[in-house]
């Protein structure tokens, strides 16, 4: 696993590894969610379910793990690879994102959002992803690039 510091103290060269989810709904509609406003990377700003990868982890085991902590669903089956992204953060750190097309089980209408971590939620259809670009400052409009990519993947495989 690559970690942010090496033992000596030095920042490492090497990226973060992410892992994201775009959970995707019977009727074409992916989840966003929103992140709460003292985060501090994307303060408030709509997002993916995902996070980095711990230690000894590998991306399958960071997106069952993101899944179930972001949202009590469980992943079901991953539908395609969204894409790679790579990008530093406002606090300076490179990280390289694997987003995936998911469906999971569990109650879609109810999902159990991480305390303090994400304020709401929303099902969105392809033609409001523009809805995505509140606090565009923050994010340079990668979550809804990301956005247009998932749902290009589930027009892809016919839902």
């Amino acid at each position: 696993m690559q970690r942010a510091l090496a033992t000596v103290g030095r920042v490492s060269t090497e990226p973060l590894r992410c892992a994201g989810a775009l959970i995707a709904d019977h009727d074409g509609r992916i989840f966003f969610q929103r992140r709460s406003p003292h985060r501090r990377l994307f303060p408030d700003c709509w997002d993916i379910v995902g996070g980095h990868l711990e230690p000894g982890e590998d991306i399958d085991e960071a997106l069952r793990r993101e899944i179930t902590e972001e949202t009590g669903w469980v992943l079901s089956h991953v539908l395609g690879q969204v894409g790679e992204y790579s990008y530093v953060g406002a606090d300076g750190l490179a990280r390289t994102e694997y987003d995936f097309l998911v469906r999971v089980d569990g109650d879609l209408d109810r999902p159990t959002l991480e305390a303090g971590k994400h304020t709401e939620f929303r099902w969105l259809a392809e033609h409001e992803v523009a809805m995505l670009d509140e606090h565009r400052d923050v994010d340079d409009g990668l979550i809804r690039r990301i956005a247009e990519e998932g749902f290009a993947v589930l027009r892809s495989i016919g839902r």
